[in-house]
């Protein structure tokens, strides 16, 4: 009996200095895993979030004023069609064609 007991300890013991010996491997491989990643993309000239951030904004902001400039022009567009009266002369031109005359 006492012999399965000593058995099953050592057992224990070999088992948890294993778990502590994948423990560490683990903790190394992540290590080392991250070092390479970062090694990696330093050399992607990825941009930072804040800078992605601030050219979104900038982007967003031109949209708007594209939309407004558009909206604008198409307003001007219906303003200018000819089915509506044309303005008159002005006392200028009506001088210029009676000089002419």
């Amino acid at each position: 009996m006492q012999s399965d007991n000593r058995l099953i300890e050592d057992l224990a013991r070999v088992a948890a200095g294993a778990m502590g010996v994948a423990q560490g491997m683990r903790d190394e491989m992540e290590a080392r895993l991250k070092e390479q990643f970062e090694r990696v993309l330093s050399r992607m000239d990825l941009v930072t979030r804040e800078e992605f951030e601030v050219v979104r904004a900038l982007a967003e902001t031109a949209r708007a004023e594209q939309e407004d400039l558009t909206r604008r022009i198409e307003e001007l567009e219906v303003a200018k069609r000819p089915n509506q009266p044309k303005k008159t002369t002005s006392s200028r031109a009506k001088t210029r064609a009676k000089k002419s005359t």
